[in-house]
């Protein structure tokens, strides 16, 4: 089997690009014996845009995606490898938030202040900037309207770019793993935005494998992912992990009940 690889998720600047391919690396060499013993291949690739298509690939041995999609479009379709745990404000135990983010031009200091300005997220399927933004705001809402706009971006940066830069936007949610990256490696994006409060928590975004992928396999790469994390301190360090756990899809529930609690206080999707 000729199978590939990608870790798309946090690619935000091109030194963070190399240290998560330089992880992926690390960890496919440490199951190399695996791959020898049945004649198998594995090769780093760039996934493309259209993510979804890319993780439904059936010749996929690691990859990371959103806890989201795990549930709606790739449910039953992909194997949960493994969980990151990040160190960033806003991680707990496995888990993250999104940051609630407003532009300085806004003037808001809190949620509720945002009433009747322009929203952004990044996507549809996006548990941190749609999702977890939907819940925090329905309790919020009359009629099933907040905000007096909300705009699709395509991406996190591209929301703070809106916000903070361009000003065609006021208010988003942002991944906090994400923004502590930004912070360091994108410091334009953070210096126009003002944090105005957090989401509820949710599972950090899963690494997954396809479905063809040996149970064995799966608990290689799972055991080899911890195991770079441990060794390579100062690799760790810079991609914020402090190690794996091994969740199942049940453990990422809550994203569905979220998604349940905004709608039956008539909020189903952002507005």
């Amino acid at each position: 089997m000729q199978w590939i690889a990608a870790l798309p998720m946090y690619n935000i600047a091109p030194a963070l690009a190399d240290d998560w391919r330089a992880l992926l690396g690390a960890v496919l060499g440490r199951i190399s014996p695996w791959l020898d013993a049945r004649g198998d291949t594995v090769r780093i690739v760039d996934p493309g845009a259209d993510l979804t298509a890319f993780w439904l690939r059936d010749d996929v041995l690691l990859s990371q995606t959103c806890g989201y999609p795990l549930l709606h479009a790739l449910s039953g379709r992909v194997q949960l490898v493994a969980t990151p745990a990040f160190d960033a404000p806003g991680c707990e135990r496995g888990g993250y938030r999104s940051v609630l983010v407003a532009g300085a031009q806004a003037g808001a200091s809190s949620l509720e202040a945002c009433r009747g300005l322009r929203a952004v997220y990044n996507d549809e399927d996006s548990n941190s900037g749609m999702n977890l933004f939907r819940h925090a705001v329905a309790p919020l809402t009359s009629g099933g309207r907040f905000f007096s706009s909300a705009t699709k971006s395509g991406g996190h940066l591209a929301s703070l770019r809106a916000i903070a830069v361009e000003r065609s936007a006021d208010v988003a949610a942002i991944d906090c793993v994400t923004l502590a990256f930004v912070r360091a490696h994108r410091p334009e994006l953070a210096a126009g935005i003002r944090e105005i409060g957090v989401t509820a928590s949710a599972p950090a975004l899963p690494f997954i494998a396809s479905k063809r992928v040996p149970k064995g396999l799966v608990d290689a790469l799972a055991a080899a992912l911890s195991d770079v994390i441990a060794q390579d301190e100062a690799l760790a360090g810079r991609l914020r992990l402090r190690g794996v756990l091994r969740f199942t899809e049940a453990d990422y529930a809550c994203i569905d009940r979220y998604e349940r609690e905004a709608i039956e206080l008539g909020y189903p999707r952002l507005a």
